[in-house]
């Protein structure tokens, strides 16, 4: 391997704050805000919006959407009255 050409390769921590879960990897992102994990280090923190925690493919609860106003606007604009 060539010395100098890859980026630093280091621990991570990616936090799903809508799930409330967090888990440690190593990763090339950087950032710059931290958090203390539970072994006492501190890490940086990469907040994502979606995660296994919370994608509905693995829960099995799919997300409530706004389609209330939407299917209303196309029954007006398109719908028969």
């Amino acid at each position: 391997m060539k010395k100098g050409i890859h980026p630093d390769y280091h621990p991570v921590v990616f936090r799903d704050p809508g799930a409330g879960s967090a888990f440690l990897t190593r990763s090339t992102i950087s950032s710059d805000k931290t958090i203390e994990w539970t072994d006492g280090n501190t890490y940086p923190v990469v907040d994502v919006d979606v995660s296994s925690a919370s994608h509905p493919f693995y829960t099995g609860r799919s997300r409530v959407l706004d389609t209330a106003g939407r299917v209303e606007r196309f029954k007006q604009r398109y719908g028969r009255e």
